[in-house]
């Protein structure tokens, strides 16, 4: 952990961030999914840019994290779904956690006030990561999708829903 730190996404990130997510879409237990998005201007139109984080060790994109608007809505402007992919040979170094509580701690200050997550019941680790992070579970939504892609094509696959709410955002 020489030179580890979490940074702002950019576009000189891009080809590094697309490799990892799509490592993680390619193992079939982190997305519905089916490729990354190949242009960083697709991959920004469905993203909060300035939540959109890099973990840099040595050098390297070892994993990111970023939010998605929930709803178009108004009163759901404070509401953002959360993604964090960790590269593989970056699993189970502390990376993904270092990303998820600086992507909390960073949502807050622009009045994020729940983060929502959607993992596959498979994604032990994922699911254990978020939970220490104040995440709640909220419940298991059922064959909410069917996969169409990897090794559990055409299965249906169940969802845990998990959520934060801020303690100093949204409170009023």
């Amino acid at each position: 952990m020489l030179d580890r730190h979490i940074t702002q996404m950019t576009q000189a990130h891009w080809e590094e961030v697309r490799a990892i997510y799509q490592a993680g879409i390619d193992t079939g237990h982190a997305t519905f999914e089916t490729s990354a998005p190949k242009e960083w201007q697709t991959w920004q139109e469905h993203q909060i840019n300035e939540l959109s984080l890099v973990a840099i060790d040595g050098g390297t994109v070892a994993g990111w994290a970023a939010l998605t608007p929930v709803s178009g809505r108004c009163v759901y402007s404070g509401v953002a779904e959360v993604s964090v992919y960790v590269a593989p040979s970056a699993k189970r170094s502390g990376i993904g956690r270092q990303l998820l509580a600086t992507l909390i701690e960073r949502s807050e200050s622009h009045d994020i006030w729940t983060l929502q997550a959607g993992i596959f019941p498979e994604n032990i680790a994922s699911i254990e990561l978020h939970r220490a992070l104040g995440f709640e579970s909220l419940g298991l939504r059922r064959r909410l999708g069917k996969m169409s892609h990897g090794p559990l094509a055409g299965q249906w696959r169940d969802v845990w829903l998990l959520e934060r709410r801020s303690t100093r955002v949204g409170l009023q």
